[in-house]
Parts: structure tokens; C-alpha cells; sequence
């Protein structure tokens, strides 16, 4: 006789050590998305033998978690994943053995164990960014699109998210906007971004600058923005910087 009920699968045992790591996306890799990432990192962690732990049911998961990732098409210094571990090993060893199976231009920068790292979820642990924007458009008129947003009460712009097209308020979230002359002739704006619900980012701010300052961007205008991300981590309000999550 055929047994009608389905058998439990075994139950996982928790991992018994966590690493935060910070990564950066560099040159062409700038275009991975992060679901290209989440593939590569999953087959470098199988490749390194890292002692992954896995979630429980019937189709178990490795215990990786992705934090605050940035747009496809970004640059990023400052890119965070935390892994969960059925085994305790050194995290100094765990970056070299990593690194040395990741594809060039996604560079590991830092491991470390969760047990020193600040208290609190890591998504909870990011909540401000610094960001480069290079422009292919002259400093004065970029000069003159960032004094316009920054003087707007809010700046609504629209994109389209997982829940549909949603309209939001890019203006909110600025906290420190300047340009510069960058290297190639453009512009170079420096951003600072505290993060909300739905977090904005820099090409919001962009399509901001479009809006209200009358800036012509894209493929039709010379070329389309880069944007690099510098840091992540907690925004302190009071000294309007970021603090490092991972110590």
C-alpha cells in the first residue's frame, strides 16, 4: 500500500556563523543584474567549498541574503550580501577563496563575521548612499538644473516597480547635491542619498534634474548618465554622513 501522505523533508539544522561581505561591480560589470549576481555568487560559493547552510522544506535554499543592490547599469563600491554558515571559518580565508573564483569585476572588499559587526538586520544597516553621477551635458547647465531642484519643495517623478508605476518625491531623500567639471568635459554630481520607502535613486534624481531643471539626457543627447556608487551604510542625521555597517 502506498503511503497517500507526503513525507516532511529533514529539517536544517541554523547556521552557526554569519559573514557580511562587501563587494564592488566594476567596468562592464557594472551591467550585471542582480539576479546575474545572485547566480555567479551562488556558483562561486559551491566552487570556493564555502560550508553554506541551507534553508529547510522541500526545496531548500542556501542561506544567502541580498541587501540594498544597485540599479543594473550602476557602478558600486559598496555592494552588501550576508551568508549563512554550517561550519565556523575564518573570514579572512573566505575572501581569498571567494575572489579567486569571481568573475573579474566583481571584487570582494571586505568579510567579516556578523558577531562584530553592528547589531541589526543588514538591510536595517543601510539606510544612506554617496553617489558620483557623470553627465554628458556642460557644468552650467547641470549648475543650473541642481540649484533648481534643490530649491523645489518636492520634485515628483514616476517609475515603474514591482507594485506597478508609482509616483514619489525624489526631492526628500536628497540630502547633499553638488556639481563638478568632470574629467571628459561633462558634469559630475555628488550625491547623497538617505534612503526611505520607496527608496530613491540616483537616476530618480536624474529624471528630476530633467524635469525641473530642463536638462536633455539619453542616447539622443550625447549620451546616457553613469552612475557610481561610493558608500553605503547608516546615515547619521546629525553629522550628515555614512557609517560603515560592517564596523
Amino acid at each position: 500500500m502506498i503511503d497517500s501522505v507526503r513525507q516532511q523533508p529533514e529539517q536544517q539544522a541554523p547556521p552557526v556563523q554569519r559573514l557580511r561581505i562587501r563587494y564592488a561591480k566594476r567596468g562592464r560589470l557594472r551591467f550585471t543584474s542582480h539576479r546575474d549576481f545572485s547566480r555567479a555568487f551562488e556558483r562561486a560559493v559551491a566552487r570556493a567549498r564555502i560550508p553554506v547552510a541551507y534553508s529547510s522544506g522541500f526545496n531548500p535554499h542556501p542561506r544567502i541574503s541580498y541587501a540594498g543592490a544597485a540599479p543594473t547599469g550602476a557602478a558600486s563600491e559598496a555592494e552588501y550580501v550576508e551568508l549563512g554558515l554550517r561550519e565556523v571559518i575564518d573570514p579572512a580565508a573566505t575572501k581569498i577563496a571567494l575572489d579567486q573564483v569571481m568573475p573579474d569585476g566583481l571584487d570582494l572588499i571586505d568579510v567579516v563575521d556578523t558577531a562584530t559587526s553592528p547589531k541589526g538586520a543588514l538591510a536595517d544597516l543601510l539606510t544612506g548612499s554617496e553617489w558620483i553621477i557623470d553627465l554628458p551635458v556642460p557644468p552650467e547647465q547641470a549648475a543650473a538644473a541642481v540649484e533648481a531642484f534643490l530649491g523645489a519643495d518636492e520634485v515628483i517623478v514616476s517609475r515603474m516597480t514591482k507594485k506597478g508605476l508609482r509616483e514619489f518625491d525624489a526631492r526628500s531623500a536628497v540630502v547633499r547635491l553638488a556639481t563638478a567639471r568632470s574629467a571628459k568635459g561633462g558634469s559630475r554630481l555628488e550625491l547623497l542619498l538617505k534612503h526611505g520607502t520607496p527608496t530613491v535613486r540616483p537616476d530618480d534624481v536624474v529624471t528630476g534634474l530633467e524635469r525641473i531643471g530642463g536638462l536633455e539626457i539619453g542616447p539622443e543627447h550625447g549620451g546616457l548618465p553613469l552612475l557610481t556608487r561610493l558608500t553605503q551604510g547608516v546615515f547619521d542625521e546629525e553629522s550628515g554622513t555614512i557609517g560603515d555597517p560592517l564596523h
